[in-house]
């Protein structure tokens, strides 16, 4: 007869706990971690599921770093959300504004119901959340007693003011993550046709300004080649692991401040 090994969790899922490891293993201190990402076009050389990868992967490279000295615990992702400039695309899906805030509002509520904690660190992988996210974040502290911060990991990535075109959405810096994190997904052999943009005032204008709020999409030729806005072209996986690194480093004075919070 053959021995059966025990079962353990090595990699902090919520998801593979029991109801009983639930109140044993997790306490006022313990922090979840919220990836969420999104389905949508990036450009012809990465695949729709691009952000849910790069914030799953930093989610658990971050837990891999910080777990233990935390007590951080991985809730399931969120994969879809709001990616409404890019619905021109095939295979693109998003909520609406009303879905996405019952969704994250629901999912408060529970967290506060169902958790021995109420630290809540999201990690966004879609830079399109970022308004909405702000705006909840407000109804989840307030409303449900959530400590809660959110990781914009893409914000923490290199950008040149001085001459670069701004890296927004399947550029220099995505492209580079994902090369770091799953090179497997990358079509490289189709990233040499695409063309740099070259309106660098209009993307900082129609995307970028802090004046005036525009709604863009990725379709507009203007700021976007297929999709992409940004240089992918100059991508490389020592790069993206750069980008990575420094945010799974940030990660730990974030959740230092948010425990500081509690």
């Amino acid at each position: 007869m053959v021995a059966l090994m025990p079962y353990a969790s090595s990699n902090r899922l919520i998801g593979e706990l029991t109801f009983l490891e639930i109140s044993n293993r997790l306490s006022k201190r313990s922090i979840l971690c919220l990836p969420i990402g999104s389905l949508e076009q990036h450009g012809p050389h990465l695949p729709l599921n691009t952000d849910i990868v790069l914030a799953e992967g930093l989610t658990e490279r971050i837990i891999l770093r910080w777990g233990e000295g935390f007590d951080l615990w991985q809730l399931p992702t969120i994969s879809i959300s709001l990616a409404r400039e890019h619905e021109w695309a095939p295979g693109t899906m998003s909520l609406s504004i009303q879905g996405m805030t019952t969704l994250l509002r629901d999912l408060g509520r529970e967290i506060a119901r169902a958790m021995p904690t109420r630290n809540l660190a999201i990690i966004n992988g879609h830079g399109g959340n970022r308004g909405i996210l702000e705006a909840l974040a407000q109804d989840l502290r307030a409303d449900f007693a959530l400590n809660v911060c959110i990781l914009h990991p893409g914000a923490l990535s290199e950008f040149d003011e001085n001459g670069a075109i701004p890296e927004i959405h399947a550029g220099k810096n995505e492209t580079s993550m994902m090369l770091a994190i799953a090179p497997q997904l990358v079509r490289q052999d189709l990233i040499a046709q695409l063309q740099r943009p070259t309106a660098r005032e209009v993307i900082r204008n129609t995307v970028l300004s802090f004046e005036v709020t525009w709604p863009w999409t990725t379709q507009d030729g203007r700021i976007a080649d297929m999709g992409v806005i940004g240089d992918a072209r100059a991508a490389s996986a020592e790069l993206g692991q750069r980008i990575v690194d420094h945010a799974v480093d940030r990660a730990g004075v974030v959740f230092g401040q948010l425990l500081e919070k509690q």
